[in-house]
């Protein structure tokens, strides 16, 4: 069926949902699950920090916040007895989309398994959407995971339940 499935990584619930459906996929096809974070490329967000700054303070705890995420979730996996390979890649002005597709096809993926808010009408067109990038420049099949009805309901909706 499967023998590597491409999962990229966020802080994102949404992400996460897409992570438990790969390992669920990975269990019954014994595929190796290869779990990928990209740091985005950060424009002086506020505008006044140096560029040296952001070198020597910014930067290294991204790196670190983004491979102790894949650390985690590769400790989960290996848990329960999936096969892991992690990736951190840093955006140099290319969309996380493009560098998600890129990385499938290094890594020789044969599927995509994505995380995705389903965000449709006006928020979609102002946000863009990296999901919908993936499924329109992969070489390779794309598994969108939307995420949960609970994690959707805003949270004072989601506490009433």
């Amino acid at each position: 069926m499967y023998s590597k499935l491409l999962v990229p990584l966020d802080h994102s619930a949404t992400a996460h949902h897409a992570l438990d459906h790969a390992a669920v996929l990975a269990r019954m096809s014994g595929a190796t699950i290869v779990l990928l974070h990209v740091i985005e490329e950060l424009k002086h967000a506020n505008g006044f920090e140096r560029p040296k700054v952001y070198i020597e303070e910014v930067r290294p705890g991204f790196l670190a916040a983004g491979q102790a995420l894949l650390d985690q979730a590769a400790q989960r996996l290996r848990q329960d007895g999936i096969a892991v390979e992690t990736v951190l890649l840093e955006s140099k002005g290319e969309r996380a989309s493009t560098l998600i597709v890129q990385q499938a096809d290094a890594a020789r993926c044969d599927l995509v398994v994505l995380g995705t808010h389903g965000r449709r009408g006006i928020d979609r067109v102002m946000m863009g959407s990296d999901a919908e990038q993936v499924v329109r420049l992969a070489t390779v099949p794309v598994m969108l995971v939307r995420q949960s009805h609970q994690a959707m309901a805003r949270p004072s909706e989601a506490g009433a339940k």
